[in-house]
């Protein structure tokens, strides 16, 4: 009987997506051992990939939708639906990313979280019961209201007109008119997948901390983060809803915050999530080896990226179990993993050569360090 194989890896970073990255595993072990049998689970940390991940691991399929962008202008989204048929997964960065605004367009005062809200609606309207949603590489300072003001609530100021999108105009809120929310919110579960724990405002507040990397200036940081502590005091007086110092309402720009205060949310780590909804822990019941990487491993793996939680799964599983990690760049302090769960971490990178061949030569690096390990481990 051959060996039983369990490869979860990530993606590597604009070179494989981490199902590819199980395929070149699974091409390496079987030229060592032919009768192997390899199980694909492939993995994600909640940022970037893992609607990709998400989808492939079970089955389900890729949705592209037409959305408003980060600066009121439309660009092509997606998400996914998994083989389940009713969870949703949503990566917010997809519709509202810093990858959509450019060092000149950049401006956290009229940034908007919109389209995300309008990829929520879009869940809602397709039958969805749950939606996963991940939080990670926003362009936005908005405390989450153009997610809220897709979903049907309206932001008023004194006049009773509707302020204008972005968090430079909070400052203004004076009423929150529910009367218009989408009848089926309520009903919607969403487990936000966020690794950030920073309070809506202050030193760590999400203006502070995350608002110069999305353009802002010294003044602006300060006018955003009063403004995000204006809206906060407007939630808790006429929805009854403190935020302002729960952990990750800072994230995506206050976008954590938001969900907090008008949708039914939890928050849990990215990949928690993923290891939930893969199933990982009973596919890794009866196998011998465990296969996992991403395309940069050092010291920091431990904090909750995908690797790190493979590993942890696998030890919890089978104690014995041998867990292998792959990466194309092997960093600072690595050896610290191998108290970690991990048992051997190996580069794949064959020789001196630049980046972009490195990227191209993925998929054949993989299988064969990958066939290497088979050889030994056979």
């Amino acid at each position: 009987m051959g060996k039983k194989f369990l490869l979860a890896p990530d993606s590597f970073k604009e070179s494989m997506t981490a199902k590819e990255v199980c395929e070149a595993m699974e091409i390496g072990i079987k030229r060592a051992i032919p009768d192997a049998e390899c199980i694909h689970v492939p993995m994600a940390d909640g940022g970037e990939g893992t609607v990709q991940s998400l989808v492939d691991a079970t089955g389900g399929t890729l949705i592209h939708k037409e959305v408003t962008g980060p600066l009121g202008t439309p660009v092509l989204a997606h998400y996914g639906i998994l083989g389940d048929g009713k969870t949703g997964v949503i990566e917010m960065a997809s519709a509202s990313g810093i990858h959509h605004v450019t060092k000149e367009t950049k401006n956290p005062l009229i940034t908007t979280t919109l389209g995300t809200g309008e990829l929520i609606k879009d869940c809602i309207e397709k039958g969805m019961t749950d939606i996963i949603l991940g939080i990670g590489g926003s362009a936005t300072n908005d405390g989450g209201t153009g997610m809220a003001t897709a979903l049907g609530y309206r932001f008023l100021d004194k006049q009773g007109n509707e302020l204008q999108l972005g968090g430079g105009y909070l400052g203004e809120l004076e009423t929150i008119d529910t009367s218009n929310v989408h009848p089926q919110l309520k009903n919607i579960k969403i487990l936000v997948a966020s690794d950030v724990t920073n309070p809506l405002c202050g030193e760590r507040g999400a203006s502070v901390v995350f608002g110069p990397q999305k353009g802002a200036t010294p003044e602006m940081v300060t006018q955003l983060d009063n403004n995000l502590r204006h809206y906060s005091e407007v939630v808790k007086q006429q929805l009854g809803i403190d935020m302002v110092n729960v952990p990750g309402a800072g994230g995506a720009g206050g976008l954590g915050g938001g969900l907090i205060a008008f949708t039914n949310s939890t928050m849990k780590k990215g990949i928690e999530i993923v290891i939930e909804y893969t199933g990982l822990k009973e596919k890794l019941q009866h196998v011998d080896y465990c296969f996992t990487g991403e395309g940069g491993i050092d010291f920091q793996t431990k904090f909750g990226k995908a690797p790190f939680g493979v590993a942890q799964a696998a030890k919890a599983v089978n104690g014995d179990m041998k867990v292998i990690a792959l990466a194309g760049y092997v960093g600072k302090d690595v050896e610290t993993l191998y108290d970690e769960g991990f048992d051997a971490i190996f580069g794949i990178v064959p020789g001196a050569a630049d980046i972009d061949t490195l990227l191209a030569q993925g998929k054949e690096n993989v299988a064969r360090t990958s066939e290497s390990i088979a050889r030994l481990l056979k």
